[in-house]
């Protein structure tokens, strides 16, 4: 399955520039967030969350905004290509900052329900969308120039890309749960080369032995399944790269390797 992306001479930020204006990108509309529900466990551990708001503004920059809990929010888009908005509940009082549990997310104007109505639907599924639309745009910013061309995440066929996980191409797994993937790698590999529907697999673990009090535990995926352990056996966490947490009715448990943090709830 082949993707087309446009391609140019012109670094990412730039391109994006040039892509707005040639499509009259000064024409924007304001939409209403609608954000989705927590999972349960998230909630009645951690409380409320407040959100950090990441999307494209005219110009092809990045902006962003938090939302305390409660409050609503919106954003100004420009009507005439694909933007991504991320949402990341993040929890500052148990110092869970934004990045550590997976985000929501909308893709304009797919998540648009009705196009009478200013509201731009954000879901779990769609912040898989998004958050692989940054790291396209990061790795074209990180890619060697010297070929003279730059793939724009804009133009991807984020449709057809969707529709994958609804196929049996992909592993149960990984469309179960999407952030089994490391989505950096696969990035970095599309702007290389093409995309490749083979490279999404689970990336690897690590199984680290961890003396913490027995499950549930809850990870920072909001499609990953319940950690059960019993009283009488040593809690296995499956460890990816970089910081992984989670959280259970004991308190918060910070894992990075094999060096590993447990804090208690006070």
């Amino acid at each position: 399955m082949k993707y087309i992306f446009k391609l140019t001479n012109l670094s990412f930020v730039v391109a994006f520039s040039l892509l707005l204006a040639c499509c009259g990108a000064e024409i924007s509309s304001r939409y209403t967030l609608k954000l989705p529900e927590l999972p349960e466990p998230w909630v009645s551990l951690l409380g409320e969350p407040h959100w950090r708001l990441e999307w494209l503004d005219k110009n092809g920059q990045k902006q962003m905004s938090d939302i305390l809990p409660g409050q609503s929010a919106s954003v100004e888009l420009p009507v005439t290509w694909t933007n991504p908005v991320t949402a990341w509940p993040y929890w500052p009082g148990h110092n869970l900052i934004p990045g550590l549990f997976k985000p929501a997310g909308a893709l304009f104007p797919f998540d648009v329900p009705d196009r009478k109505k200013p509201d731009l639907r954000l879901s779990w599924n769609a912040g898989r969308d998004t958050v692989f639309y940054w790291e396209l745009g990061l790795a074209a910013l990180n890619k060697n120039p010297e070929d003279g061309s730059v793939k724009i995440p804009a133009n991807f066929d984020w449709q057809r890309f969707r529709e994958l996980f609804e196929q049996d191409a992909l592993s149960e797994s990984v469309r179960e749960d999407p952030w089994l993937i490391n989505w950096r790698f696969i990035a970095e590999k599309t702007i290389e080369s093409s995309f490749d529907r083979r490279r999404l697999v689970p990336e690897a673990v690590q199984s680290v032995s961890i003396p913490v009090p027995s499950g549930p535990w809850y990870g920072t995926s909001p499609f990953a399944g319940t950690l059960q352990f019993s009283k009488n056996e040593t809690p296995v966490f499956p460890v990816r790269t970089g910081l992984n947490v989670w959280i259970s009715r004991e308190g918060i448990l910070r894992i990075s390797g094999k060096t590993w943090i447990f804090t208690a709830w006070e």
